[in-house]
């Protein structure tokens, strides 16, 4: 939903890259190990212990050391704890090792000391206030929460995969199997506003484009398509101006 709401990316290289958020389509495929929506996270009981075990068997990078790198590409922090290391034979890792293996995950939502959702291109200033906005009314009030988690619970992990890729290609015209993406985004967006509302501070203002774009059923990217196709007649160095903060 958040890749669809804040799809900003079809160009790359002076032309069309086929996307409505070429950011997702990066990240698809790049490191399957580490990247993408974690099945096991939708699971009953899922919490903080299987999301150890997960980063606990992602391939390693690094070891920093001294004020150095060094490479433990491939390397099992499993054995880490064990001091079996082979980047650092008999060493056993401090906390500060296991925070810089932690950063080198990339799922979809990020576990550090607090929950990075990362599925949103940046966008323009409207909608950069509006990303936290949709999170915060989503996350920080327990009706929305548990109505959010209502709308998805009952997707399964092949149709969450089509909605994934098919967010980054059509934008709100997702769709996969018998699920759009829009009415989720529809249903998701209410929940923030009404989970912002209850918090008294005024912060539902900040999903004023989020819903303009589900009014319009369009996102940045269909708008600096037409752009592209129209007044601009190709030209993408005016998107800078179209897109200034």
């Amino acid at each position: 939903m958040a890749t669809a709401l804040f799809a900003s990316s079809p160009f790359f290289d002076g032309g069309l890259n086929g996307h409505k958020s070429w950011r997702s389509r990066i990240w698809r495929g790049l490191d399957n190990s580490r990247t993408g929506m974690l099945p096991f996270a939708f699971e009953d009981g899922f919490g903080f212990q299987a999301y150890v075990d997960w980063v606990l068997d992602v391939p390693m990078y690094f070891v920093y050391r001294d004020g150095k790198y060094i490479n433990a590409l491939g390397q099992s922090f499993r054995d880490f704890l064990a001091g079996k290391l082979p980047a650092l034979p008999g060493e056993k890792p401090t906390l500060s090792d296991w925070a810089d293996h932690m950063t080198t995950v990339f799922p979809e939502a990020r576990v550090k000391k607090y929950i990075e959702m990362r599925g949103a291109d940046c966008g323009n200033q409207a909608h950069i206030n509006a990303l936290p906005a949709f999170w915060v009314g989503l996350m920080y009030d327990q009706t929305a929460l548990d109505a959010a988690w209502d709308l998805v619970k009952g997707i399964d992990t092949q149709t969450r995969e089509g909605l994934r890729v098919a967010a980054s290609e059509h934008g709100l015209h997702a769709q996969a199997g018998d699920v759009k993406l829009i009415d989720l985004a529809r249903a998701a967006v209410g929940l923030s506003h009404a989970g912002l509302a209850a918090r008294g501070m005024g912060e539902e203002a900040y999903l004023a484009p989020l819903v303009e774009n589900l009014s319009r059923e369009s996102t940045q990217a269909d708008r600096l398509l037409a752009l592209y196709h129209g007044a601009w007649a190709g030209d993408l160095t005016r998107v800078y101006a179209a897109t200034t903060l």
